[in-house]
């Protein structure tokens, strides 16, 4: 099938190209990202493998049906950027990556806990100036501390793992609790008591409609003072607005994020030698306290041999009718 792959990099192109040496289908990539502007590119491909920041749209949608687009082939696991009710009136399939590597990511998690907590990254810099001070990089223990963990699926698990590892008291609030996590002593409870005995609050769960700005300044009020909160998920599952504000008077205690609700015009660029025009995301890395990420909890070599091998596989199944599609349909949609 021809594949029309959008938003590439050097690596995309070396997994992509191993996988598909058995897979055998003809792939053109594009370093722009997929936008209105760009998706007249798709004349003549079959299928799209767009990713996290293409846009997705109804407006888009449409002009890859227009140019005879038959499936959308997503190289992730998230979809809020597709309007799937759209693609379904127009009679085009969306299928994706349901767990490419639930660890790279839950590891990432717990690499921004830590990172956060004993300041290994400002501790660093010190250190290659020959200043040796400890003042300022006092931490805590996370053990027997008690992590708030939102959506349990199969990161949500992983990354619940890891902390039942350090001994943490686990709370979690998901609409489909999972049995491997009570097995691990995870206590289910209603999302504002998990905001409000947890120390570490950490989210894993989807972007819908019901959990945009799942954090805001309401939720952010009924946490512990000093509280850690980490978003390897989808940024706009926290109000940036309302983080600042919870950093300014130090409600929030540390903030870790490796994704940001405005990031697609930042993340997966070299910008270096650009002055950054998001003047909410410039506030943010004035904060000591805050560690930032450019989403990279996805970015280790087994999770992009999974995604290749996931996302071809499913074209391949859409095309030959047989094999395991990982379809997604609106009903999907769900909110914890």
């Amino acid at each position: 099938m021809k594949i029309a792959m959008f938003s590439t990099k050097g690596y995309d192109r070396t997994f992509f190209d191993a996988i598909n040496e058995e897979a055998g289908h003809e792939i053109t990539y594009f370093e722009s990202r997929l936008t209105a502007e760009t998706s007249s590119l798709v004349e003549g491909f079959g299928a799209v493998c767009p990713f996290v920041n293409d846009q997705v749209d109804a407006s888009v949608l449409q002009t890859l049906a227009d140019h005879g687009v038959e499936l959308v082939a997503l190289r992730s696991a998230g979809f809020n950027h597709v309007d799937l009710h759209a693609a379904a009136d127009l009679g085009i399939t969306v299928a994706r990556v349901p767990a490419y590597s639930p660890h790279a990511v839950a590891e990432h998690t717990l690499a921004l806990i830590l990172g956060l907590n004993r300041q290994t990254h400002r501790a660093h810099n010190r250190v290659r100036e020959r200043n040796f001070s400890l003042d300022g990089l006092l931490g805590f223990d996370v053990h027997q501390k008690t992590v708030g963990i939102i959506g349990t699926g199969k990161i949500g698990t992983v990354f619940a793992e890891l902390m039942a590892g350090f001994g943490c008291t686990l709370l979690a609030h998901d609409p489909y609790p999972d049995d491997e996590c009570r097995d691990l002593g995870v206590e289910y409870v209603r999302r504002d008591a998990l905001f409000e005995k947890s120390h570490i609050i950490s989210l894993h769960c989807p972007l819908t409609p019901e959990t945009h700005h799942l954090i805001d300044d309401d939720a952010i009020a009924r946490m512990k003072r000093g509280v850690m909160i980490i978003n390897t998920s989808r940024g706009a599952l926290i109000d940036t607005r309302a983080a600042i504000e919870g950093l300014k008077s130090e409600h929030i205690g540390y903030l870790g994020l490796d994704v940001y609700e405005e990031e697609a015009d930042l993340f997966f660029e070299d910008l270096s030698d650009r002055v950054i025009q998001d003047d909410v995301f410039a506030r943010l890395l004035t904060f000591p306290n805050v560690l930032i990420t450019g989403h990279q909890g996805f970015f280790t070599r087994e999770a992009l041999t999974n995604i290749a091998e996931t996302t071809l596989a499913n074209i391949t199944a859409y095309e030959s009718g047989t094999g395991n599609l990982h379809r997604v349909v609106p009903e999907e949609v769900a909110a914890p």
